[in-house]
């Protein structure tokens, strides 16, 4: 598996892996799926601040198999060094250790950049995607009840919390993902080739989380 900031030009297979957690379950509180356009616009605006990443497949390479991306938590600047953060991976690809890998190196060029809190929402129920959040090192935050309406219901979001890094005093400004490109990149091209089930991810003090299956 080689991992690897997305493309506009991926703009047809993210919005394929995408398009069930819109089309078909809650997963997504959009409506309407994104085409391909629509998603290399997301791909190149994300990229402008924070990361995009995407797995491809040894064997197939071009091969997306899934993608992880970082977001602004809010636009009010003290809210500038939290992130929202999601991956999605292929029904291929599931239980085989992309969205831990994704997530692992995302989490790396995130402290790079000076974040220090990722945030991520989770339509319920979902007891795979809680219980991958939580071996990632997440922990809950609380629910937010009957927030959305869709598919002929309403539906509760839980919202999980992970620190990146230490709540110092003043923190300077995160740095914009172009700052960082380059240090970004060999963060990707040290990241494992295959994933390793025993595999464990770093906490901001070095404390090491178990890892878990993928998101759908």
């Amino acid at each position: 598996m080689r991992l690897r900031f997305a493309r506009a030009e991926d703009g047809d297979r993210l919005a394929e892996i995408y398009r069930p957690a819109v089309a078909e379950r809650a997963t997504s509180f959009e409506l309407a799926p994104p085409t391909g356009a629509d998603m290399a616009g997301r791909v190149t605006r994300t990229l402008a601040r924070t990361p995009w990443l995407v797995a491809e497949a040894a064997e197939a390479p071009h091969r997306v198999l899934g993608y992880a991306y970082a977001s602004a938590h809010k636009d009010r600047a003290a809210y500038q060094w939290s992130v929202d953060v999601s991956t999605y991976v292929d029904p291929s690809a599931h239980r085989g250790g992309v969205g831990r890998a994704l997530y692992t190196t995302l989490f790396e060029i995130l402290r790079l950049q000076g974040f220090v809190n990722a945030y991520a929402g989770i339509t319920l129920p979902n007891p795979a995607s809680e219980g991958f959040h939580r071996a990632m090192g997440f922990e809950p935050v609380g629910v937010y009840r009957r927030v959305g309406y869709k598919l002929g219901d309403w539906h509760d979001v839980a919202w999980l919390s992970l620190a990146l890094a230490e709540h110092g005093a003043d923190p300077r400004p995160p740095r914009p993902l172009p700052e960082v490109r380059k240090e970004a990149e060999a963060l990707l091209a040290s990241a494992a080739t295959a994933p390793a089930r025993d595999k464990r991810v770093r906490g901001p003090a070095g404390g090491a989380q178990a890892p878990s299956t993928p998101r759908s």
